[in-house]
């Protein structure tokens, strides 16, 4: 059996280097806006959530910077990010490849976390709502960029696709994971 860590790529190191000098607010406000149209698309999203609806989840990329603060704020999200230690009811650390393939269905999240590539904090029964609330939704958040774009969505999914293809970082789901 390999090593899941050799298969879980790493954030590219300029990508690491431009999130330590950008300012976090407009990018905040960019998540938040993002996440409310996600939610407006996949209006069961976090319906599934039940009683941690109003949960602060930290994301906690451990290859960037940056941690990202999800208030699900009951289907009115809000998105924080910070460069220093936040409290939430659940923290969820690992590289962003294996956040965002969990994200997309790429990866299991089970053997994310028994192989120690993922790291649950907090509440695991809030992790483990959130997990199974992003998984029913099969999200692909390249596609859900590409139609907030509006003419330009072709350009920009070449765009992504070029940057999935470089960097290893799973950016949309992959055909097969619908299968599963």
């Amino acid at each position: 059996m390999s090593n899941p860590q050799n298969l879980i790529p790493r954030c590219p190191a300029p990508l690491a280097a431009a999130l330590r000098v950008m300012p976090l607010a407009p990018l905040s406000l960019s998540l938040t806006v993002f996440s409310r149209k996600i939610v407006t698309n996949n209006p069961c999203l976090f319906q599934r959530l039940g009683e941690y609806g109003r949960t602060d989840f930290v994301l906690d990329p451990i290859d960037l910077p940056i941690v990202l603060c999800l208030n699900p704020n009951d289907g009115l999200p809000k998105v924080k990010l910070t460069r220093r230690q936040t409290e939430g009811t659940a923290r969820i650390s690992g590289p962003m490849a294996a956040l965002l393939g969990l994200v997309h269905g790429a990866f299991d999240g089970d053997a994310l976390f028994f192989s120690r590539d993922l790291v649950v904090e907090g509440d695991t029964g809030a992790a483990l709502a959130l997990r199974n609330a992003i998984d029913d939704a099969e999200l692909d958040l390249a596609q859900e960029a590409a139609a907030l774009s509006g003419p330009f969505a072709r350009p920009l999914q070449q765009l992504i696709a070029l940057a999935e293809r470089q960097t290893g970082l799973y950016l949309t789901r992959p055909e097969d994971a619908a299968i599963w």
